[in-house]
């Protein structure tokens, strides 16, 4: 282990970073994440633009997604953004066994969530355009097409 690091965990709380007052707007600030960091549900993670509460700073903004209707296409993009916020963290954390089992298990929700949502004809990639018996990747409408509250 390393000092520095164990001697900043004991320091710091999973919620204790802060931007410098004396940091130039252009500069970028970001709070260490420790290790075994608290998380949100994939659906708060979403809305808050991070998996991880420590890392939602120093904005603390509120987006419109908890407004977004509960369809197996918000449900996949939760999934989605769930799983690659812990890649990342992983790329930083590859010791953390419990991170790893989170992403292994939220890897096969969804990859069954996008099998499932793409056998009803709706692709996600171009890809997925190859499995249908035409190429449907370009059909309308698109996902912000959709009228508030009316996606697929």
């Amino acid at each position: 282990m390393n000092p520095e690091k164990g001697a900043v965990s004991s320091v710091c709380g999973d919620n204790s970073g802060t931007m410098p007052a004396c940091a130039p707007l252009a500069v970028p600030y970001v709070p260490y994440q420790q290790e075994n960091p608290k998380r949100y549900s994939q659906a708060d993670a979403l809305n808050n633009g991070t998996l991880y509460p420590g890392l939602n700073l120093p904005f603390h903004v509120r987006a419109t997604a908890a407004n977004l209707p509960q369809t197996p296409l918000t449900e996949l993009q939760a999934l989605e953004f769930v799983n690659q916020e812990l890649a990342l963290y992983l790329d930083t954390h590859p010791s953390d066994t419990e991170a790893f089992e989170l992403f292994k298990k939220y890897t096969a929700l969804e990859r069954e969530a996008h099998a499932s949502y793409t056998a009803t004809g709706h692709p996600i990639s171009r890809g997925d355009s190859a499995d249908a018996k035409t190429y449907t990747w370009m059909d309308d409408p698109w996902p912000w097409n959709y009228p508030e509250g009316g996606m697929r």
